[in-house]
């Protein structure tokens, strides 16, 4: 089942509180909670709160938005694991996102792989223990910024609690985009959901003959995921609204093959 939220760092200028009322309003299901402003990494107290507050308000927590870097354990401004998934539990999040590494897999040494395979086993383990999931941001500038480069640290990993996300890469044609979907649907998590030609974010019913296809792929994945809008045309909430009657129009709709 494929259900609609957002990703809480869309509307970084807002409190929680008024991210959920507007969540509550869209009619989507759950949020991605950041963990640079709404609920910081190790911030214990707020991430209780706030996963209260989601909870109270019928919605769901989707995931921990975290900042954690594999391989980079110890660099500045990368937080202590133990100290994200602490703030997840108390979030009571199923999830925590994370960033493969801090450069692009093209100029990634063999010493670069080796630390985030290790990294990301020894978090996996620590997220196994409190029955939590460790995905990967799909991102460029990272370990997963090409179809080639996110298989291979998903194969070398190899962790049963160490999935990915997916997203549509700028850098990537629509291809490349549906290659990569394909290959990554029985490691699949979460989507983050957009729509931008060359930067330029756009209303996402802009994007439906891409979507359509890519949610031809995602509807027939087993379990509970997530499709989270992140970030929208103008930092609006009122386009974040209708982008999410675009998504959840799209999520009822049969996508028949042409």
């Amino acid at each position: 089942m494929l259900y609609g939220g957002l990703v809480s760092i869309t509307f970084r200028q807002l409190q929680p509180r008024e991210i959920i009322t507007l969540v509550q309003k869209s009619g989507l299901k759950g949020i991605e909670w950041g963990g640079d402003v709404h609920v910081p990494h190790g911030n214990l107290h707020a991430a209780r709160e706030v996963g209260h507050m989601t909870r109270e308000a019928g919605l769901t927590v989707a995931a921990y938005g975290s900042y954690y870097r594999v391989g980079c354990q110890g660099q500045e401004g990368v937080p202590d694991f133990r100290d994200v998934l602490e703030t997840a539990l108390e979030l009571e999040a199923p999830l925590i996102r994370v960033w493969a590494g801090n450069i692009g897999s093209e100029r990634a040494d063999q010493r670069v792989w080796d630390r985030a395979v290790e990294d990301s086993i020894r978090i996996g383990d620590m997220a196994k223990g409190e029955d939590i999931i460790v995905a990967y941001e799909y991102h460029s500038d990272t370990l997963t910024d090409t179809l080639e480069s996110n298989q291979r640290l998903i194969n070398e990993v190899n962790h049963p609690n160490v999935r990915s996300y997916w997203q549509p890469l700028a850098h990537h044609d629509i291809k490349n985009r549906m290659d990569g979907l394909e290959q990554i649907l029985s490691r699949l998590e979460n989507v983050h959901v957009y729509h931008w030609i060359d930067g330029d974010r756009l209303p996402l019913e802009d994007g439906y003959q891409e979507w359509r296809q890519y949610l031809r792929l995602l509807r027939d994945i087993p379990g509970q995921h997530y499709a989270l809008i992140e970030f929208v045309k103008g930092d609006r909430a009122e386009q974040f609204l209708e982008d999410a009657e675009t998504l959840k129009r799209w999520l009822g709709e049969d996508f028949h093959i042409d």
